[in-house]
């Protein structure tokens, strides 16, 4: 019994229990606590730019450009292809990067230049035999 007591007064074991627990918790701020706060910092940087004519996803996947934000309510209207829905600025998960010159290359890679001749699939394979 006396072995008992002598094991629960010494010093260094309660102190290394106490270190063990703050870099525990140490650990847990570094490693989760703190890049979910720079992630909602980022978000809450996007709220803040969307403007009218942004290309954004949704969160649950809907592509669109915006129409009009409302500040006032925390709301943005969003154009799908002619049909305006109303969604929470918060619903926005993606602004999509707008690039012109992309768009105008994807635009002349699928025209055929002068010297190239559109062929059927038919063409081809009378050729073949």
């Amino acid at each position: 019994m006396n072995t008992l007591f002598l094991a629960a007064n010494n010093g260094i074991g309660n102190m290394g229990t106490i270190i063990a627990f703050i870099v525990l918790i140490a650990l847990m701020y570094f490693m989760m606590i703190k890049p979910q706060k720079k992630q909602q910092q980022k978000k809450a940087e996007m709220m803040n730019q969307l403007k009218k004519g942004d290309s954004v996803i949704l969160i649950d996947g809907l592509h669109g450009k915006i129409d009009s934000v409302n500040t006032k309510d925390n709301t943005v209207i969003i154009d799908a292809d002619g049909i305006y829905l109303t969604f929470s600025r918060m619903a926005v998960q993606q602004i999509l990067p707008v690039n012109s010159s992309d768009n105008e290359n994807s635009i002349n890679e699928s025209e055929p230049s002068e010297g190239e001749s559109e062929k059927s699939p038919a063409d081809d394979s009378s050729t073949k035999e």
